[in-house]
């Protein structure tokens, strides 16, 4: 693992900000249409499914990263050589454009549909772009504060969901378990996309001070991402029936539009315009993601490849010009994600555990050799 200075670290408990940040984004938005359409009322329970699956997932991260050397380019290469390793590397690179392209894109659609209809896509994509160019080649801390920033912010909007609570029913959410298991899996399958981007641990793991201390952080990001997803979901479903839930494709902006203040005729316009904080942080540190393996594939400077993948935001945002090439992104977004999530991240993990095994094994031959 490349040894990284201790300036450029940051503490283990701003661990919690990253993982949180990435989590909490677009999707808390309208993921609510998504789950119901499966298991119904009863998909409060994917919420928790989701989340407890995301807590394996995390331990095993640390359990590849801990006993890798900490460094995922380093670790691609040792256990599968220099060829197949840079191809898990541009396989990451790939998918954390993607995630970034995914992430902005939805935004944009959102503040065109609610806000201003008429304004063009590659304008928003243009400010958001340069925003990223400064916070990521500012460098990992510059994210990380970044991070912070767009979880405490816009903490406060959380109140929001007191006003609709005038308008809920919640033995809507009765009879409970009233659905098929497969039908439970499927709207957790669903619910994945709205969890994923605690996966950048894989990359930021070395820019982290005590780095095997900060798991719980990692876990308490997690537990907190999913307290807001279960709030939200039990809210809507409370305020929705499942044929306006079916129809609504951003449940949580369409309770927030009841919001009524003597100042403010609109709130949703203040929500949807404070949203850019949280997401923000979310395509900063997935393009930093990234940048930095692509630099370490290629041997290359960040700022170089920073600039390429940029680019490559931008002119994605502008082909995806309608509603349908945006929700087939999203749903490519969600499958790839979900498939790295239960397969990529458990192989990894069988393979550093072989790794070690034979590793131990060898010492204590080599231990017993030289003793007799």
């Amino acid at each position: 693992m490349q040894k990284i200075k201790e300036i450029f670290l940051v503490s283990p408990f701003l661990v919690f900000f990253l993982v949180h940040s990435e989590q909490i984004g677009v999707g808390v938005l309208g993921y609510q249409r998504v789950i119901a359409k499966f298991a119904g009322y009863d998909s409060w329970l994917s919420v928790i499914i989701a989340a407890i699956f995301v807590h394996i997932l995390i331990w095993m991260i640390y359990y590849v990263l801990d006993n890798g050397g900490g460094d995922i380019v380093t670790i691609h290469k040792t256990l599968f050589g220099g060829m197949l390793g840079n191809i898990f590397n541009l396989a990451l690179v790939l998918y954390f454009l993607l995630w970034s392209i995914t992430v902005l894109r939805t935004y944009i659609e959102v503040v065109q549909v609610w806000m201003f209809p008429t304004l063009k896509t590659w304008t928003i994509a243009v400010v958001f772009l340069i925003l990223t160019y400064y916070v990521v080649s500012a460098g990992f801390r510059t994210v990380a504060g970044v991070c912070f920033l767009g979880v405490v912010i816009p903490l406060g909007l959380i109140l929001l969901l007191i006003y609709p609570l005038e308008y809920t029913h919640f033995s809507n959410l009765l009879p409970v378990f009233d659905e098929r298991m497969k039908d439970y899996f499927t709207a957790s399958k669903n619910m994945m996309l709205s969890y994923l981007g605690f996966e950048t641990l894989l990359v930021f793991y070395p820019y982290i001070k005590n780095a095997k201390k900060s798991q719980k952080f990692a876990h308490h990001a997690n537990i907190f991402s999913f307290m807001m997803y279960l709030l939200v979901t039990l809210f809507s479903f409370a305020f929705f029936s499942q044929e306006q839930l079916a129809r609504n494709i951003w449940a949580t902006l369409s309770m927030v539009k009841i919001v009524q203040v003597s100042f403010v005729e609109r709130f949703d316009f203040v929500f949807v315009s404070m949203w850019c904080l949280v997401i923000l942080p979310n395509i900063a540190l997935a393009i930093w993601c990234s940048s930095r393996v692509a630099k370490l594939m290629l041997n290359i400077r960040q700022h170089v490849t920073l600039i390429v993948l940029l680019c490559i935001v931008l002119l994605a945002c502008i082909f995806l010009d309608t509603r349908f090439k945006i929700n087939m992104l999203n749903n490519y977004t969600n499958i790839i994600g979900f498939y790295l999530a239960i397969s990529y991240i458990p192989f990894l993990f069988v393979m550093t555990f072989i790794k070690k095994k034979i590793k131990q094994k060898r010492t204590n031959n080599g231990q017993t050799s030289s003793s007799t």
